[in-house]
């Protein structure tokens, strides 16, 4: 108890307990929701046993019906100021470890890869039209503080995305991207059970 005080102080303590009795109450399937935490679209989203969040997580699904659009494996953490948008799709796997300050989103506001009249500069962002393709995050990926992830990406399985990228195009299993944006600069090699620079 004396670790948990040094490390928490008394108030980060009541806070911590008062959080896993919210937890316990009202997201049985959890680990830990540490509060606040804003959730829009609650019937929209899933996750499996083991998840827990940071403090000030956002999780946005704007779904059709009983479609899951925000899909979470089992085990997830999900660290502070984390925010998610899904309206087509996003599925995190199993054992997934996103740092804090991540922004994940499967939608934009226009279009800007062909011609399109309606995502002109002259409409106001708001007024332009949802854009989506899905995002799937595959199992054992850490994703490092401040990256953002765009539409349609795939990130493969045990791979580690640095701090600050953006990705916006899909990342092979077992590699290590940075920058903006995002590129592979080591694979981990199985047979000399190393990463190797690229």
């Amino acid at each position: 108890m004396h670790k948990l005080i040094a490390m928490y102080g008394f108030c980060g303590i009541t806070r911590l307990a008062f959080s896993w009795l919210i937890t316990k109450l009202f997201y049985s399937r959890a680990r830990l929701i540490r509060l606040p935490i804003y959730i829009r679209g609650r019937a929209a989203i899933s996750w499996r046993h083991g998840f827990t969040t940071g403090v000030g997580v956002r999780l946005d699904a704007f779904g059709r019906g009983d479609e899951k659009l925000l899909i979470i494996g089992e085990r997830v953490q999900i660290n502070d100021y984390v925010h998610i948008g899904a309206i087509e799709r996003v599925s995190i796997g199993n054992d997934v470890l996103i740092a804090s300050r991540v922004f994940i989103s499967d939608h934009n506001h226009g279009r800007y890869d062909v011609k399109d009249r309606n995502s002109s500069p002259d409409i106001p962002p708001v007024e332009r039209p949802l854009v989506s393709a899905p995002v799937v995050i595959e199992d054992r990926v850490w994703i490092c503080e401040n990256v953002c992830i765009m539409p349609g990406v795939r990130i493969g399985a045990g791979s580690i995305i640095g701090a600050g990228a953006v990705v916006t195009h899909d990342l092979p299993p077992d590699s290590i991207a940075v920058g903006i944006p995002a590129r592979v600069v080591k694979r981990y090699d199985r047979e000399k059970a190393e990463w190797l620079s690229v």
